[in-house]
């Protein structure tokens, strides 16, 4: 199944690159339209739900964090939720919570302590990633479930910070619909989209803010996270379906960031940073066209202007946008790379760029 949806996170737009963003996203993130807006501390229902729904949503509260963040580059904010794995602070979300962020602050749920965060590594086409609080210590985690089991008619229950208002996380309870399902996420203000793989599909009314939250089962045991929520769902009145990234498939990735083992969508560490704001060329054809140098970036040093359009990157032909990200995420901070652009009379350069060190992408 191919579905169109909305990312359900507040703020924070999916494809926002800090490195090379698209467009500004927009401060705020509404619901879906046929979503109920649910205060802190409250939830909806839907048919096939659990009958003690909120007493399973309490019972994973403590094990979750609100994330805040800041996009610096965009002028914007963001919010999310965040689910704890250790004990120390290690925390598993959504890599489109943080996104583009310049600062993160999470506040965990259980002891009501704000922390600073650092990113330790992201999957950006598998929309995890995995954050380590600063100073965090003897923190609730999660009961962990086995997603491999999950089918069709499971009552679940979705947690997370609705609208990012932070306090008592809100839940929306449901039943499993489908399983290993495909969907297009996409940002309705910029366009910018991504497909994600292998979901879990619920009648949840997923809202802005449940992004990196949990779905868990009867049992109280964490089966999935929250990643998006379609509009318009006609699945008997529920509202908004919801989608979760089964917890087994999100583990292996947190894994694979904890191991310190890369691979060509899995980033850890620093960020590298190019420090420009690119589209589709207006001309029509391949490449990154430069709408905005951020000034005193690497782009700015090397004398990168607006108007001119990146075509390489090492050894990397750039296409499109995405291109550039990917072939950026393969480089690391402190390293110098070959820029190659076109610029306005369709003259052919190459420029040296010292990359710097930037928001995750």
């Amino acid at each position: 199944m191919l579905a169109m949806i909305v990312i359900a996170a507040v703020g924070a737009a999916l494809g926002s690159l800090a490195s090379t963003p698209s467009s500004p996203p927009a401060t705020t993130l509404p619901p879906a339209s046929s979503a109920p807006v649910i205060a802190p501390g409250q939830g909806s229902s839907a048919p096939g739900a659990p009958p003690n729904a909120l007493a399973l949503a309490r019972s994973i509260d403590p094990a979750l964090v609100d994330i805040d963040t800041l996009l610096s580059y965009e002028g914007v904010q963001g919010a999310g939720t965040g689910i704890v794995l250790r004990q120390n602070g290690e925390v598993l979300t959504n890599n489109h919570v943080i996104e583009g962020a310049t600062s993160i602050s999470v506040t965990d749920v259980g002891n009501h302590k704000t922390y600073d965060a650092t990113v330790v590594g992201y999957d950006h086409t598998d929309d995890v990633a995995v954050l380590q609080l600063s100073g965090a210590s003897h923190l609730r985690t999660a009961s962990i479930g086995d997603s491999a089991t999950v089918k069709p008619g499971d009552g679940v229950v979705a947690v997370g910070n609705a609208e990012g208002v932070g306090g008592t996380p809100s839940f929306a309870a449901g039943s499993v619909t489908a399983t290993n399902q495909t969907i297009t996420a996409q940002d309705p203000f910029n366009g910018s989209s991504e497909q994600l793989f292998g979901l879990i599909e619920a009648n949840t009314a997923i809202v802005p803010g449940y992004s990196g939250g949990a779905m868990v089962n009867r049992a109280g045991r964490v089966i999935g996270m929250v990643t998006a929520g379609s509009e318009g769902s006609s699945i008997q009145g529920a509202g908004t379906t919801g989608y979760a990234i089964p917890i087994d498939a999100a583990l292996a990735i947190a894994a694979r960031i904890e191991a310190d083992a890369p691979s060509a969508t899995v980033h850890v560490g620093p960020t590298p940073f190019l420090g420009v704001l690119v589209s589709t060329p207006s001309t029509g054809g391949p490449g990154a066209q430069i709408v905005e140098v951020f000034p005193g970036g690497p782009a700015a040093t090397a004398g990168l202007v607006s108007g001119e359009i990146i075509t390489g990157l090492d050894a990397h032909t750039i296409t499109t946008p995405g291109a550039l990200t990917d072939a950026l995420l393969e480089e690391s901070p402190g390293t110098t790379v070959t820029v190659d652009f076109l610029d306005p009379s369709g003259t052919t350069h190459a420029v040296k760029v010292l990359l710097g060190s930037g928001p995750p992408q």
